[in-house]
């Protein structure tokens, strides 16, 4: 059975493929607000929640979300809100890219160390 990482965790390494994603996206020249950056946003998300427990999917999808929002949309690192309906879609799809993928690869069965109730 392979750990899973905690939801502060999860954040950290969130934020910090957030980080790094800008770089290949500025080279590929899509520092810009098109499906190809919310679709790389999207599997960073899937990426981290494969390793993360499903509680840490609320935390990586608003991680991504600002570096998407301050960086790909806006440019500077400036947060924009401009259309909040749009933004709260935004998070909602990486946050359920990472819930997912958490969802999907999560143990199945007893956990080691619980009792449980035969009987029952």
């Amino acid at each position: 059975m392979t750990a899973r990482l905690s939801p502060s965790m999860s954040a950290a390494v969130a934020l910090t493929t957030s980080a790094a994603l800008l770089p290949a996206l500025a080279v590929l020249g899509e520092l810009r607000p098109t499906w190809v950056a919310l679709a790389a946003y999207a599997a960073l998300c899937a990426a981290v929640g494969v390793s993360s427990r499903p509680s840490a999917a609320a935390l990586i999808g608003p991680a991504a979300w600002l570096f998407h929002n301050g960086f790909v949309e806006h440019r500077h690192g400036a947060l924009g809100l401009a259309a909040p309906a749009a933004e709260a879609a935004h998070v909602l799809l990486l946050t359920a890219a990472a819930l997912t993928a958490a969802l999907l690869t999560a143990p199945r069965g007893p956990r080691p160390g619980r009792r449980y109730d035969l009987a029952a």
